[in-house]
């Protein structure tokens, strides 16, 4: 069995840093939005160090790592979306909105770099990091607030939450 490994990771390991620090500022408190979350900085560090590494690990890592995040982020936004239709969350469709937003961007960029049109990898890394972090700072705040107030009054719990069965993320 071979063991496909990411040259970035080694990045991290070497002690290299990242353009996006996780913080318990961000928490939700919703542990599998969280845990998510969290892959999203991950996958956003990993393309920040390909950017750091020169040309032929852009193209090797940031193409390889930019599917990883088209993937992951369709995975998370359709987790969080079932999750605030399920709790009846008043902003359903503001939040799907932006969800529409950054997916739609990220193709383009993703597409814009498969096609070989001009491309600023580092640029596009910090702007997602930004959008990322503002909705999360932000946006995802609200529906914390939300499902913190509805769990205090009785009118939540964490199954209904979470749902009866967990969806698994792209790999």
């Amino acid at each position: 069995m071979t063991v496909k490994t990411d040259p970035a990771d080694e990045l991290v390991k070497a002690g290299s840093k990242d353009v996006v620090a996780w913080s318990e500022k961000y928490a939700t408190g919703i542990a599998l939005i969280d845990q998510q979350h969290r892959e999203l900085v991950n996958l956003t560090n990993h393309l920040f160090l390909a950017c750091l590494t020169g040309r032929e690990a852009i193209k090797a890592i940031f193409k390889d790592t930019m599917h990883r995040m088209v993937d992951y982020v369709r995975f998370h936004f359709s987790t969080e979306l079932e999750m605030l239709k399920r709790i009846n969350y008043p902003g359903y469709d503001e939040h799907k909105k932006e969800h529409e937003t950054l997916v739609k961007k990220i193709l383009e960029a993703s597409n814009d770099y498969d096609s070989g049109k001009t491309f600023t990898p580092n640029s596009f890394v910090r702007t997602l990091k930004d959008w990322v972090f503002g909705h999360i700072a932000l946006t995802d705040k609200h529906y914390a607030a939300y499902v913190a107030d509805q769990k205090q009054k009785g009118l939540l719990t964490d199954r209904q939450i979470n749902g009866e069965n967990q969806i698994t993320a792209p790999h």
